[in-house]
């Protein structure tokens, strides 16, 4: 079987890599023949991150290269899309350029749905409001990272959805020896993850770790944050690395998922979670749209709210190192029997093998 896959990104970008890139190793030994044709390469997102600006003749060019791609089409079996293959213009253009002729697949990992239908500017809303429900009715599967996602697919009038949730590979997180009692930090690591565009989700809990920073409590680690320029909480940041992301989440005590309650936080799929689940931390999050799933209050983590259950929760794991360790343990026996790379891959492949044959 040969696949077109079309992702957003190069592996640089985090839905790309761990909705796709990830598994192409074991697509590849299961006999999928895979050709990669990212719209935006790796060097479009480090200069995004570092702040510069984009040029519309890179921004043409990227375009061009997808159409070219889809025009290539009919010598795949299949095409697998994150997203849309054409992201930011008219529906009838993408369903143009996917044709009828080779079946195509759709994954979503976040509401792409809402960037368009609940933009700030009327022209947007008219032209590309209803894009991603057609997009949906056209595709021969839809994969949906969350219930929230796989609801809408089913709304818009989906041919078949299937839900596949966003994984980590066992492989790159080793399992933590849960037999040591010794507290690894002197002072314990509040941690967070995520990227220079997703920093701002931070100041929906900036009350809560101040006050709790500042008593000596904890410490407050940002790993491939933008600077927040905090004056009133004292944390560190951490540059973000493939290789050394793993080890850097070993370093906490407690991960941390704060989200408002919104439409487009509905449709996150709780990676952060995942990947704290994984390295064996007890965790805390807003009780907003898949975190509810992931998170089992009292079990693997706590859920909060409000400023002062922000607060009264980050206090309590930090006064009590047994309870972050049995939830640790907890949640990584979570992640390897539901949220791992081990178990998802297979149904994966297939999954891509049935669109084929439907």
């Amino acid at each position: 079987m040969k696949v077109l896959y079309l992702p957003r990104y190069g592996p640089l970008g985090a839905s790309s890599r761990v909705r796709g890139y990830q598994y192409l190793p074991r697509l590849r030994a299961a006999g999928i023949d895979i050709t990669v044709s990212p719209l935006l390469p790796d060097a479009y997102l480090q200069r995004l991150y570092a702040g510069a600006r984009t040029h519309l003749t890179e921004l043409g060019a990227a375009y061009l290269r997808r159409v070219a791609a889809l025009l290539q089409r009919t010598r795949f079996d299949l095409v697998w899309i994150e997203y849309e293959a054409l992201p930011w213009l008219p529906v009838g253009f993408e369903l143009w350029a996917l044709g009828r002729s080779t079946p195509y697949v759709v994954d979503y990992d976040d509401a792409i749905f809402h960037r368009y239908e609940l933009h700030p500017r009327g022209w947007v809303r008219r032209m590309l409001g209803s894009k991603i429900d057609r997009v949906m009715q056209h595709a021969a599967l839809v994969l949906c990272g969350n219930d929230y996602l796989a609801a809408r697919a089913r709304q818009a009038g989906a041919q078949r959805v299937e839900h596949l949730p966003t994984v980590i590979d066992l492989e790159r997180y080793p399992r933590p020896d849960f037999s040591e009692t010794k507290e690894p930090n002197p002072v314990p690591v509040i941690g967070w993850i995520g990227s220079p565009a997703t920093t701002h989700y931070l100041e929906h809990v900036r009350t809560a770790l101040a006050q709790v920073c500042a008593s000596g409590q904890a410490r407050l680690r940002l790993v491939g944050a933008r600077d927040p320029h905090w004056g009133d909480v004292a944390y560190e940041i951490v540059p973000w690395a493939h290789d050394s992301e793993a080890a850097l989440l070993a370093g906490f005590d407690i991960g941390i998922m704060p989200l408002p309650d919104t439409p487009w936080e509905r449709g996150k799929c709780g990676y952060k979670l995942i990947q704290y689940m994984a390295c064996g931390k007890a965790v805390l999050a807003s009780p907003v749209g898949v975190n509810r799933q992931i998170v089992v209050p009292e079990h693997n983590g706590l859920l909060a709210e409000s400023t002062q259950q922000w607060v009264q929760a980050l206090q309590r794991l930090l006064r009590d190192a047994a309870l972050r360790q049995r939830m640790g343990a907890a949640g990584r026996v979570l992640v390897e029997q539901h949220y791992c790379l081990q178990v998802t891959a297979p149904r994966l492949i297939e999954l891509l093998r049935s669109a084929v044959q439907a």
